[in-house]
């Protein structure tokens, strides 16, 4: 029986019991509960556990902390309570409408990216013969627009890949229904507006060039055939019966009535919010340019790509990517502002950099660094981007294309008539929301004088035999521990240690020892010294929550490592754009068997510079 079973069932009915419980995860420390009555858990029984190091309650998790030992519980507590097993934090997905967002999401991201800077093509595309350098009928528009516009043509057969693996079915099946719905004979005789049949059944020609819904559709409805024909045909001929299958059943059905259905969707929908948009254009954008952001916050604002690709497609231009743009300059403003109001210089450093990055469309180091913890500007921001949204509303500012973000959009809003005050609008909407947001914030919002960040007291002067010398892991600023803004570690609960502001990403080993625990998620690692001296160096707060991106691994558990060699390495830019506090604790897990844990160092420290002694 493992040594850790105990804990884990008292774990288990001190947070109310397995059927409390609708989630659980681990990360460097601590067991992350989603409960469903908090009041049911005892979490001051819990802290008493001689296993438990404390208790944590925010966000709407019930956090038990553990230390190194967490994935070890944590597989018991999985075992114990039959739940299901995840090694870093996700998003927990009930309801219809949540599970549809995700599905949505999964589909979509893999794409923006290659959609956005073939959008961006069109778009100097479109200057290009605005400023008469080039014609239609000129080679080089035909081959450059050839490159640029073939992602939306053959986006049925680009959303089959994506699609069909998010449903879980074969991406190369996904591709070849996708394939199917362009097929050139097909697309000629839709042209010559010629009929076919199949099987004696009229099938409605329909042209899918760009469409979204019909193959969305027929690659849910292919996985669950793969499904079916999988469990039912022996593995030595189901790597071909089973493409076979799918393709002889889903794509007629396409044909025949997915995609026609779909199609009238997809056409209803766009007519639908066309309607809408002209009950009020500039009520419609000022509403996007208000809250797109509250919309990206909660992970809704993939409610609606479907919807502007669908416009794109049907309408052959689109609105919300207007309001899009109007919302991301109102927190420039007001980031802005907070810039030239501060008296911090790392708020400053902050801020100068979230501006360029919202100017280029991301505006997360923005909202959740400057604007959002101080309420007021995130509302200024809003107001700013409601404002943009009345000026582009006014125009009449439209995208025609699928573009990037920030100014990135702003060439897809040049209409194939050439620029007129449609796409002007778009400019002076940009300097409106920025303007106001701007003018709000720097006027109506106070910034707090910095409150000074609590220094580390070196101990006195150790000769080079007292105690064990633990070196810098990463190169940076030493702080005291208290400066974490994280209880469990300021608090001391974790163990005594020290707090480093990196300047670059990477971590070194602090002595010669062993990897005893590198987390899934790379954002944290656990050694022990050839003495007995546990060390967690854990990069940045809730950077379990980036799930490894950002992050590399250069050991693995059990690997025996030398002082200075590299553990880890980490985009540090990467990270704070994203969000996430740097700050990183150096912490001496097993402090209670040592007579006393020392910080030597203040200031600047290099790698393997000495930063704290361990007393025996």
């Amino acid at each position: 029986m493992s040594q850790y079973k105990a804990l884990a069932d008292d774990i288990i009915r001190h947070v109310g019991g397995k059927d409390n419980v609708k989630s659980v995860f681990h990360c460097a420390t601590r067991l992350r509960f989603k409960l469903k009555d908090e009041k049911k858990a005892d979490p001051e029984t819990l802290k008493q556990h001689d296993g438990v190091i404390t208790v944590v309650q925010s966000g709407g998790q019930f956090r038990v902390v553990i230390g190194n030992n967490v994935p070890y519980v944590y597989q018991d507590v999985v075992a114990a309570g039959g739940f299901q097993t995840s090694s870093n934090e996700e998003e927990e997905k009930t309801g219809v409408f949540n599970r549809l967002i995700d599905v949505i999401a999964g589909i979509f991201t893999p794409i923006l990216g290659p959609m956005a800077g073939s959008g961006l093509l069109k778009g100097l595309l479109a200057i290009l013969v605005a400023l008469g350098l080039l014609t239609q009928d000129m080679g080089t528009y035909i081959v450059l627009n050839a490159a640029a516009d073939a992602l939306f043509y053959f986006l049925p057969v680009i959303l089959g890949h994506s699609a069909a693996k998010k449903f879980g079915g074969n991406p190369y099946i996904g591709m070849i229904i996708g394939g199917a719905l362009v097929y050139p004979a097909i697309v000629a005789m839709q042209g010559a507006g010629e009929t076919l049949t199949f099987l004696n059944l009229p099938v409605v020609l329909m042209s899918y060039a760009s469409s979204v819904i019909p193959i969305i559709l027929a690659t849910y409805v292919s996985s669950k055939v793969e499904t079916f024909f999988n469990k039912r045909t022996h593995e030595a001929v189901r790597n071909f019966t089973t493409p076979m299958m799918a393709l002889l059943i889903v794509v007629p059905l396409t044909f025949l009535a997915i995609g026609p259905v779909a199609t009238y969707a997809s056409q209803g929908l766009a007519n639908g919010y066309s309607f809408l948009y002209g009950l009020s254009p500039i009520v419609a954008i000022a509403f996007i340019g208000a809250f797109w952001q509250v919309l990206v916050m909660f992970g809704l604002h993939w409610g609606l790509v479907p919807i502007i690709i669908n416009n794109l497609a049907v309408v052959g231009m689109d609105t919300i990517v207007v309001g899009v743009l109007m919302a991301t300059f109102g927190q420039v403003g007001a980031t802005l502002a907070i810039t030239l109001k501060a008296r911090d210089p790392k708020t400053k450093g902050l801020g100068t950099s979230s501006s360029i990055a919202g100017v280029f469309g991301i505006t997360e180091p923005a909202i959740y660094g400057l604007t959002l913890p101080r309420k007021k500007p995130f509302v200024f921001g809003m107001i700013g981007g409601a404002a943009g949204g009345v000026v582009g509303g006014m125009l009449g500012t439209a995208a025609y294309a699928m573009g990037g973000l920030g100014v990135f959009s702003v060439p897809v809003m040049i209409p194939a008539t050439g620029l007129d005050m449609t796409f002007y609008g778009a400019l002076i909407g940009m300097v409106v929301a920025t303007v106001v947001s701007f003018g709000l914030t720097f006027v109506l919002h106070q910034e707090v004088a910095p409150t000074e960040t609590p220094r580390v007291e070196p101990a006195p002067v150790l000769a080079d035999h007292v105690g064990t010398p633990v070196s810098s892991p990463v190169k940076g600023e030493v702080v005291a521990l208290e400066a974490v803004r994280d209880e469990v570690f300021s608090s001391g609960a974790m163990g005594k240690g020290i707090a480093i502001m990196p300047s670059e990403g990477v971590v070194y080993a602090p002595f010669d020892g062993e990897v005893v625990t590198i987390f899934q998620s790379k954002h944290a690692i656990g050694l022990r010294s050839d003495s007995g001296v546990e060390v967690l160096i854990h990069v940045g707060l809730d950077t379990v929550q980036l799930e490894g991106q950002h992050f590399e691994s250069h050991v693995e558990n059990g690997q025996r490592v030398k002082e200075g060699d590299v553990l880890v390495t980490f985009d540090l830019e990467a990270i704070a754009k994203a969000g996430y506090d740097t700050i990183t604790p150096v912490i001496v897990t097993n402090t209670g068997n040592y007579l006393d844990v020392l910080p030597t160092h203040i200031g600047v420290v290099e790698p393997n510079h000495d930063v704290l002694r361990v007393l025996a």
